[in-house]
């Protein structure tokens, strides 16, 4: 039977005003409700926090949800570096966490080592506006929600404008050609800049991504085949080796507190970290002028046109291990909600950006000019994994710091630029199973 345009626009307008009343059209996701196991008990481990409000958020929210339930969950705390092992030695060895707070593409080594959550993630996608594609990228296998995507951590420059402006500089510059100039005249005024080249799984990562993918090189097409050995690879690879030579000497061996310790520390003016470097200032009474001197601002656009950034990703794996797996996804759910989701964001202090885009309206993202750069973190990241799809490989060759080794053995000489290429591209198809 055809439908007319006037009952087409009526209905519309009665299922809009149902959902503005909060009432759910039959078609809807049904919310999920879990019960938790009797003497239910949780262990949640995570990263280490480099912002203090975000730890006490989380723990704040978690206090309620174990008044709520009566669920006691412990929740332990690692280094950035060691989340990745510890997560794959608990998934392998079939005990230790219930849940995991895990990084990038994580997931896809062990999916078989966890519990589906895709009702939900479509529960809580539905209800809040949908989830950014990066971030259900690293989350999902086909349409099944292997773990939940939890924040983006943005990545921007961090600089001290005073020395910018002291360098010859009236604004930060927008290419990459203009960047390689200002550390350039930054080093010469004895105010260098620094970039990690070691194995930092955020800062080192980061860094490495926007190096190539600026240049237009990436380390596979779109069906999976290893492409790092190109003409593009090779020019991002010599635009870093010119960058090192300005930079504090080090930084090869730097991991993702480095940098942050030598900034504050007056020994660089520039370098790229979330926002935790920001307020690590700021708290600091003897950092009052460094704190007011701090600018952030995105990478430089390179030869290839367009801003592409990584920016570090988090999801919640719950692993099929767990005695209590309804007490785990009730927790889950909990946390992922309206008022806890936006304590954890605002306690965050732009630290943390949200998975699903109803929340991109925290007032956090507007509080502080600071806070721009990583506003959109979750909606502009791409994945380690580009151009082709995220999988066990994608996932082994960043953990493997495929990618980073390449920088790092070129720009300190290690290897010629071609050879470090020839080298990324073996230990690459290991991965891609050429």
């Amino acid at each position: 039977m055809p439908i007319r345009r006037r009952d087409f626009l009526a209905a519309s307008a009665a299922l809009a005003g149902a959902a503005g009343l909060g009432i759910r059209p039959s078609f809807a996701q049904a919310e999920p409700s879990y019960k938790p196991e009797e003497g239910a008990s949780l262990r949640l481990l995570r990263w280490t926090p480099f912002v203090k409000g975000d730890e006490d958020a989380w723990l704040a929210n978690t206090k309620k949800f174990t008044e709520a339930t009566g669920v006691e969950v412990r929740i332990d705390k690692e280094s950035w570096e060691d989340i990745r092992p510890k997560a794959a030695v608990a998934a392998n060895v079939g005990s230790g966490p219930d849940m995991v707070m895990c990084w990038f593409d994580d997931a896809h080594q062990y999916p078989d080592k966890l519990v589906d959550v895709t009702e939900l993630a479509n529960y809580l996608g539905e209800k809040y506006g949908g989830w950014y594609d990066g971030l259900k990228g690293y989350a999902t296998r086909g349409d099944k929600f292997i773990a939940m995507p939890l924040t983006a951590i943005g990545n921007a420059v961090c600089y001290r404008d005073s020395h910018m402006k002291a360098a010859g500089f009236s604004e930060f510059p927008k290419d990459t050609a203009g960047f390689l100039e200002l550390c350039k005249a930054l080093k010469a005024k004895g105010t260098p800049a620094g970039f990690p080249h070691g194995k930092a799984v955020g800062d080192g990562n980061n860094y490495a991504h926007w190096l190539l993918w600026s240049h237009g090189g990436k380390m596979v097409d779109e069906s999976g085949k290893v492409t790092i050995n190109s003409p593009e690879t090779l020019a991002a690879v010599n635009y870093a080796k010119q960058l090192y030579e300005t930079f504090i000497p080090g930084t090869e061996s730097w991991l993702d507190i480095n940098n942050n310790r030598a900034f504050l520390a007056g020994q660089v003016s520039l370098t790229a970290n979330g926002v935790s470097l920001y307020y690590a200032a700021k708290k600091d009474p003897a950092l009052a002028e460094l704190a007011a001197d701090i600018r952030t601002t995105n990478f430089p656009v390179g030869p290839v046109g367009q801003s592409v950034e990584l920016h570090q990703t988090s999801s919640i794996l719950l692993f099929n291990h767990s005695k209590y797996p309804e007490a785990a996804k009730a927790y889950i759910k909990y946390m992922m909600e309206a008022d806890q989701m936006n304590a954890w964001i605002e306690g965050s202090s732009a630290y943390c950006c949200q998975p699903l885009k109803a929340f991109a309206n925290n007032p956090v993202w507007t509080s502080d000019p600071i806070h721009a750069p990583y506003a959109r973190a979750s909606e502009t990241l791409r994945p380690n994994g580009y151009a082709g799809p995220l999988g066990a490989a994608s996932a082994g060759v960043m953990a493997d710091y495929v990618l980073v080794d390449m920088f790092a053995t070129a720009v300190t000489g290690q290897m010629s630029p071609e050879d470090a290429i020839i080298e990324a591209e073996r230990r690459a198809n290991r991965y891609y199973r050429v």
